[in-house]
């Protein structure tokens, strides 16, 4: 989904000025244990399945919404593994629109769908092994890429 009307109308009211975003994320592993990640439209980096929190909205109605958008995946969000912000948490998108997000990552499993690259957020889906992760934007510790059986999360600080 595009960017929703309440993001719409925030951005009218504050131009590209730096706004504070809740986000979510999401660890999809296939049954080899690797992670997907997607390339949108017109760009060259790869980056995990992620959005917005929208009004109204848990952070794991969020993240199912979000993998089964940029995905085609129905998901179930298992637990949190990691909640990552401040300034190095920051991006500049190429309209100019400034983010600093505050990133909810949830380990998921499928559960249903089929891949669907291709669509109107994404232009393509792959999944990498945990020792050959590509280059992306967010700064998230590589620990976060690691099969962990423990329970607890990852923080940053």
């Amino acid at each position: 989904m595009p960017m929703s009307d309440y993001y719409k109308d925030l951005r009218h009211k504050l131009g590209s000025e730096l706004i504070f975003m809740p986000a979510v994320v999401a660890i999809i592993r296939n049954e080899s244990g690797e992670i997907l990640f997607g390339r949108k439209h017109h760009e060259q980096i790869w980056g995990l399945i992620a959005g917005a929190i929208e009004l109204g909205e848990t952070p794991a109605e969020a993240v199912c919404r979000e993998a089964l958008e940029e995905t085609g995946l129905i998901v179930r969000p298992d637990k949190i593994i990691g909640v990552f912000g401040g300034e190095k948490h920051r991006f500049v998108y190429e309209n100019g629109h400034q983010v600093e997000y505050l990133s909810i990552v949830f380990e998921c499993h499928t559960i249903g769908g089929e891949l669907a690259p291709d669509n109107e957020e994404i232009k393509e889906l792959k999944y990498f092994k945990p020792k050959e992760i590509p280059p992306i934007a967010n700064p998230y510790p590589s620990s976060i890429f690691e099969s962990r059986e423990e329970e607890s999360a990852i923080f940053e600080g």
